[in-house]
């Protein structure tokens, strides 16, 4: 939470300007994704501020920037369009609610289950998409709007080796826009994409029957978009976390996104979740502490109420040269020289996962780099070597090594094992293999009622106890030694 008694002001400057280069930065991505949806661009200015000043209070990651998305609006744009912003405004509120609800149930935690490959694609993948986001406003635009467009770029790639004293991009968007208005030089203008001039939102409640069919209709929307806004907005903390400063906390993330949008569907906002291009931009500006993201939301708020003329003036080039600086500062130009060193298995990964970020659903793609990953993980180690030995009264010693689950189950059954050939009394050493799951604790129930059909004895050794539990609650046949095991059942680790 952001407190003036723990704020440190050595950072003010820094993060009071960066907020500023970012307002300005979410007005035309707000507007465009409302309009995208059907909605008034108010929808998309509402909730780039409520979302955004809540998250920027609470959330999990200092400086984090979230607002409406392109990922978002892709999900309720068919609710929009067969039920209205009404259902939209109703099925965010339930959004919001299902993602509190995973906060404090600490699930989001499991964002570290996503593999670094699939974390590479997706930031690459989003780098392409945030790219093609701004071909939208070249449409109509003249020669000037590209020229306006390369010399942002050059500022924002130029100006920071010589001063970093006041970011590029505010630097950009001021001396541009002066020069583009009292020249009265035609170029495509924030004017263009409509009205932003407002009021601050306002209370209520959406006007939809509360029934059980409408929870029917918007239920599968918000699960959907519940899901998608923390799978996006947990990446990005994660990639901000790599980028340094302290820590972000994952399942704090998850609260404030749901508290976040919750809000925004009192209050006449859409759904939405983390923005990884404008974090970036928040960062790479000099915005470290929650005073940055939170002038970014309040300066927002005021452009709509009070200051929408002077915004109507600014150039959309010099915002889409910002964003394609963003892009290129995205996209994780050192995944392509890993390529030659990396198993190809994660170079799958890599490229499946940018490929369907880019072309389908962001939420699919990392979804497809997590199951692809385990199924690699699975295979890989779906293999147990064995060493045998036969003790002074005959007795035959299998020691085995590597893990017992449901990807090594049918190899301990069938291959492992000389069933015929074993004398009478055989003793299975589990010193140097976990036993996963309960596809492992069946197959050594197989395996015993196979030996005790041959009329041999088999007995284990140096199991742990709970697996031992498993066994007796699972299993028929299984006979152990009373040992003292070093570790524990899989399901402890």
């Amino acid at each position: 939470m952001f407190t003036l008694k723990n704020y440190d002001t050595t950072n003010t400057k820094n993060d009071i300007l960066s907020g500023t280069v970012v307002a300005v930065a979410l007005v035309p991505e707000a507007i465009a994704f409302a309009l995208v949806a059907g909605f008034s661009p108010l929808v998309g200015l509402y909730t780039a501020f409520i979302l955004g000043l809540i998250t920027a209070l609470i959330g999990g990651k200092a400086g984090m920037i979230s607002g409406a998305t392109g990922a978002m609006v892709v999900v309720m744009v068919s609710l929009a369009q067969s039920h209205g912003l009404e259902y939209v405004l109703l099925a965010t509120v339930l959004t919001g609610v299902i993602q509190i609800a995973i906060g404090l149930a600490k699930l989001g935690k499991f964002i570290r289950f996503v593999p670094q490959p699939a974390i590479f694609g997706f930031v690459n993948g989003l780098a392409v998409v945030i790219a093609m986001s701004q071909f939208q406003f070249f449409a109509g635009a003249n020669i000037i709007m590209y020229a306006l467009v390369i010399i942002t770029m050059l500022t924002m790639f130029f100006l920071p080796k010589y001063t970093k004293a006041v970011p590029a991009g505010l630097v950009a968007i001021v001396v541009l826009t002066l020069v583009t208005y009292f020249g009265e030089i035609d170029t495509k203008t924030v004017a263009s994409l409509g009205n932003i001039s407002g009021s601050l939102p306002s209370f209520s409640l959406p006007d939809v029957p509360f029934t059980f069919e409408t929870f029917k209709v918007i239920l599968p929307y918000s699960v959907i978009l519940a899901l998608v806004g923390l799978i996006e907005s947990l990446l990005t903390l994660s990639v901000l976390d790599e980028m340094g400063g302290k820590p972000g906390s994952a399942n704090k993330e998850c609260i404030a996104q749901g508290i976040g949008n919750t809000t925004c569907g009192f209050f006449g906002g859409m759904a939405g979740c983390a923005m990884i291009g404008q974090s970036i931009i928040n960062f790479t500006s000099g915005g470290l502490t929650r005073l940055s993201s939170t002038v970014a939301a309040i300066l927002l708020i005021i452009f709509v109420v009070s200051l929408s003329d002077i915004i109507n003036v600014i150039p959309i080039a010099v915002l889409v040269g910002i964003m394609f600086i963003v892009s290129l500062n995205t996209f994780e130009w050192a995944s392509i020289s890993r390529l030659k060193s990396m198993h190809k298995p994660d170079v799958f990964i890599l490229v499946t996962v940018t490929v369907i970020t880019i072309f389908a659903d962001l939420a699919i793609a990392v979804i497809s780099g997590v199951i692809i990953s385990a199924l690699v993980f699975a295979y890989q180690h779906a293999k147990i070597s064995k060493k045998t030995r036969v003790e002074n009264d005959g007795t035959k010693i299998y020691e085995l090594e590597g893990p017992l689950f449901f990807g090594s189950a049918v190899q301990f059954r069938n291959e492992i094992f000389e069933i015929e050939n074993d004398p009478k009394n055989v003793v299975i050493d589990f010193t140097n293999t976990r036993v996963m799951d309960s596809s492992g604790v069946e197959a050594i129930d197989k395996l015993t009622k196979k030996y005790i059909e041959a009329g041999k004895s088999l007995k284990l050794r140096h199991l742990s106890d709970d697996c031992i539990v498993a066994l007796q609650n699972a299993g028929k046949y299984c006979t152990h030694e009373i040992d003292n095991p070093t570790y524990k059942v899989g399901r402890d680790f």
